[in-house]
């Protein structure tokens, strides 16, 4: 009877503690008709996946440790529902800037256009989204929650990342989102791999300080970045700040980021400014190497040819960003404006806007309408995506672009 009784008595125990611990299945599914004008061979209608969000299926674990401590992780998985795959190109393809296909706007003789061609080539084949279909390409951590914060380690969102969503009027969905007019280079690492993060969280503040290692190096690869937000329903306010080294242990790509939001009327008014600067542009070291070793080129020409589109590929703009977002029962209306001031030489200036309206049917399904406008001016040359992918180029620089989009999202 006793053998019983302390069976019985650790069976409740069991399942007290499994009931301290949950594991939770979540997903986006996001789909539509998109059609964009300015492309190469005109107006161009396409299926995609991924008009105000990017579809996924993702994981989540929590376990109550006692004492103010709690286990977690995340495990987030890209889809694309209009192919099955897990990856995705730009609307554009391959195609580059004619900054990057053009000799004579790369400062080079006419002459080197079949070598700017292959080089071209090869970076056109490297645009997308997970080409290296990572299964958890979009996040994937685990955590350690504590009194004093949190510590996460893993692939995650970098903090400039956070602050450019939160004071995003669209919160980086659809071709009206900030980040639309800048991809290509993209102005702000979206996520890093292999990172640890400290995070803080008190009522509407919050704050994290990222270390991205560079595959056990200290200098090459490496990520820092850190942010700090307060957000109420009033108003907000956040800034945060990215950098990191190339493959060579140089400073390359850094973002600061500043926003904010209040409320007025019967929604918001957001704002955002972004400073981008890149002088040493990541992953063209195997670039420079085969030029320098071609024998058609040689050293010399071979060594111009990279400085060229090591000089195109460099990044130096500022990114301003305005909208406001009004929620009115079923229906959410959305108006923003953005504009990227390139400060280099290529003078690559875009800005878009337009409007976007979503119909909930329920809290996890609506239906969405966006309409957007990209101004390309002189070397300019974006054309806008949407949420779950970049738009790519237009046919010429200088040519706009005008998207239409209607999708069916449903969460679950």
């Amino acid at each position: 009877m006793k053998r019983i009784l302390a069976l019985t008595a650790l069976a409740a125990a069991s399942s007290a503690a499994f009931a301290q611990s949950s594991v939770t299945a979540y997903g986006i599914l996001d789909g539509g008709v998109s059609q964009v004008t300015g492309l190469r061979g005109g107006t161009r209608t396409f299926l995609v996946s991924g008009i105000m969000d990017g579809s996924r299926l993702g994981f989540r674990g929590n376990e109550d440790l006692g004492g103010g401590y709690r286990a977690l992780f995340t495990m987030e998985h890209r889809m694309e529902i209009d192919t099955g795959g897990i990856n995705n190109r730009p609307l554009s393809g391959s195609q580059l800037p004619d900054r990057l296909t053009n000799a004579t706007l790369l400062g080079l003789p006419t002459f080197l256009q079949p070598a700017v061609d292959n080089v071209a080539a090869a970076l056109g084949s490297t645009i997308g989204v997970n080409l290296a279909n990572n299964m958890w390409d979009r996040q994937v951590f685990v955590g350690l929650v504590t009194p004093f914060g949190a510590g996460l380690a893993g692939r995650q969102y970098t903090p400039a990342y956070e602050v450019s969503a939160s004071f995003d009027v669209m919160g980086t969905q659809s071709s009206l989102a900030a980040g639309q007019v800048a991809s290509f280079p993209p102005s702000v690492d979206i996520r890093v791999s292999n990172a640890v993060a400290y995070r803080i969280a008190q009522g509407p503040f919050s704050a994290s300080l990222m270390y991205g290692l560079g595959e056990g190096s200290t200098s090459t690869g490496r990520m820092i970045g850190g942010m700090a937000m307060y957000k109420a329903d009033a108003f907000g306010a956040g800034i945060g700040y990215n950098t990191r080294n190339n493959e060579r242990g140089d400073k390359a790509l850094s973002s600061l980021v500043l926003g904010g939001y209040f409320a007025i009327g019967p929604g918001a008014l957001y704002g955002q400014y972004a400073q981008v600067k890149d002088d040493n542009p990541a992953g063209l070291s195997a670039l420079r190497a085969s030029l320098v070793s071609n024998p058609q080129l040689g050293p010399v020409i071979g060594g111009q040819v990279a400085d060229a589109f090591t000089a195109a590929l460099r990044q130096d703009g500022r990114l301003y960003h305005g909208g406001y977002k009004m929620v009115t029962g079923p229906h959410t209306v959305y108006l923003a404006a953005t504009s990227y001031d390139d400060k280099r030489p290529n003078n690559a200036d875009t800005m878009s806007y337009g409007v976007a309206y979503t119909y909930s049917f329920s809290k996890r399904t609506d239906v969405n309408a966006v309409l957007t406008h990209f101004n390309n001016k002189n070397l300019g040359q974006a054309a806008p995506g949407q949420a779950g992918f970049i738009g790519g180029v237009t046919d010429r620089a200088g040519t706009d672009s005008n998207s239409v989009a209607l999708g069916l999202r449903h969460r679950f």
